[in-house]
């Protein structure tokens, strides 16, 4: 019993090794859509009516955190799409 359940938990964990590598690579550009998908809304919301106040005024905090936030998400959403590309490429 014991050698019968180890050879088909070996089989069934050879078959589903190329699924798992293909869903991580998956999960990793989706996760850099999700990130990706911020960036304009951080822009277009925070940044673009706050680009006067940029060195001083009453936006001012206002520009620099969405800024901040806009580009944390882009390096979060690129970061994930070439790690997913170097995974893939790994195989």
């Amino acid at each position: 019993m014991g050698q019968a359940s180890h050879s088909v938990s070996r089989g069934v964990g050879g078959f589903l090794r190329p699924f798992r590598r293909v869903g991580g690579i998956l999960w990793l550009e989706v996760t850099g859509v999700f990130f990706l998908i911020f960036v304009p809304v951080f822009a277009w919301r925070g940044i673009w009516p706050a680009r006067a106040s940029y060195a001083h005024g009453p936006d001012h905090w206002r520009f620099l955190v969405f800024t901040g936030l806009a580009l944390v998400f882009l390096y979060l959403g690129i970061s994930s799409f070439w790690r997913a590309n170097r995974r893939s490429k790994r195989s």
